[in-house]
């Protein structure tokens, strides 16, 4: 198949470009800031520090300090009603995934009218172009400063679904290391394993291709060098550095492969069940290897190789279980609600991406696919 590939907007990448944030919106002609963070962010005290940069800079901000964890339409949109009552003319986001999908969205609704849902969907949605959006990802996982859209929970349908094109593109990616010395080893472990589940499922989708072959595989040896130190080392700079960078990798990765199984039950997992996106995708990752080997063997053995380990499988538990990911058992869940729920939703998001002309999975989803799946993950993770 032909290979395409776009980098969807610049990135500034290294040790303290936080502080760059004033100079480069000044650059963009802007003076009034939507800065959006969520609490913990808050907490930290990184958007205060944000904040006091842009400030810095003559520009004025105003703050969306409300954002939800696996950012519901509701929210999405009183951040974007913010933008407009407030005539901001340009968007921050600060913070992990939800954060940044919540400043995409905001950014989209400023010269979009809501409801949200009329913008729904990867491909054929067309949006306004709108003002300028910088991120900044306090998280090693996500990827989201490289990509041009972002994740919203639907909570009419109950279900994840995208947002994308031109009204929620990023400006300016900013990826400092530094603003990731401080988070817990247990989000630490969650988002790298986001991060390595977008550059093994663009590395094994059936849109893989020349380019994320070459950012899947950089992503994942990474991801193998760096992961356990930044885990059982949160001040370790190198760590965090390689973890950041494998993140936006995987980012750039999935882009145009974009995502399978791993992140298909892993979106069921948050929506219905309010797992985190990391722990969610990862939950079945040695499994969804396992099953597609057959039709990926050289990629699953790079994996496997990857982690020093002769199978992919071994991998993937093996690590989960140093850096003390939780298992669906440890999230608290239950076995026959998972069963009853996952499966058909897993396939009715294939069954929707399909009809979009989107198929990712190397190998046919059927409900008896996933409940296999999960089924074993529940039983030997």
């Amino acid at each position: 198949m032909s290979s395409v590939w776009s980098a969807p907007n610049p990135i500034l990448f290294g040790n303290g470009t936080a502080s760059q944030v004033g100079a480069e919106l000044a650059k963009l002609g802007c003076r009034r800031a939507l800065v959006v963070f969520d609490k913990g962010v808050a907490n930290a005290g990184i958007a205060g520090k944000i904040t006091d940069i842009i400030k810095s800079a003559g520009i004025s901000v105003v703050e969306f300090a409300d954002v939800q964890a696996d950012p519901p339409d509701w929210s999405v949109e009183a951040a974007g009603a913010l933008g407009v009552a407030e005539s901001v003319d340009c968007v921050v986001g600060v913070g992990g995934g939800s954060s940044l999908d919540t400043a995409k969205a905001a950014k989209l609704l400023i010269t979009n009218p809501p409801p949200l849902k009329q913008y729904y969907g990867r491909e054929g949605v067309v949006t306004k172009p709108s003002v300028p959006l910088i991120v900044i990802p306090t998280t090693a996982g996500t990827g989201s400063e490289c990509t041009p859209g972002g994740v919203i929970t639907d909570t009419e349908r109950g279900i994840k679904t995208n947002i994308a094109g031109v009204g929620c593109a990023v400006t300016l990616g900013i990826v400092d290391p530094e603003l990731t010395v401080g988070l817990p080893a247990s989000v630490t472990a969650s988002t790298g394993m986001d991060a390595l589940c977008h550059c093994v499922e663009s590395l094994t989708s059936a849109r893989a291709n020349d380019f994320s072959a070459v950012t899947g595989r950089e992503g994942i040896a990474l991801v193998a060098k760096y992961l356990v130190h930044a885990v059982e080392n949160g001040a370790d700079l190198d760590a965090r550095r390689g973890m950041m960078l494998a993140s936006s990798l995987g980012g750039i990765s999935m882009s145009g492969a974009l995502c399978h199984l791993s992140h298909d039950i892993g979106r069921s997992l948050g929506a219905k069940f309010h797992v985190a996106h990391g722990n969610g995708c990862a939950a079945c990752l040695p499994q969804v290897l396992e099953a597609v080997s057959a039709v990926k063997p050289d990629e699953v053995h790079y994996f496997a190789e990857c982690f020093g380990e002769k199978s992919a499988y071994d991998a993937a538990r093996n690590l989960m279980k140093r850096i003390k990911l939780p298992n669906l058992k440890q999230l608290g869940l239950d076995r026959g609600a998972l069963l009853d729920a996952v499966p058909d939703e897993v396939v009715m998001q294939c069954e929707m991406a399909a009809k979009a002309g989107i198929v990712t999975s190397p190998i046919p989803v059927t409900r008896e696919l996933i409940a296999d799946i999960v089924a074993r993950a529940y039983d030997e993770n």
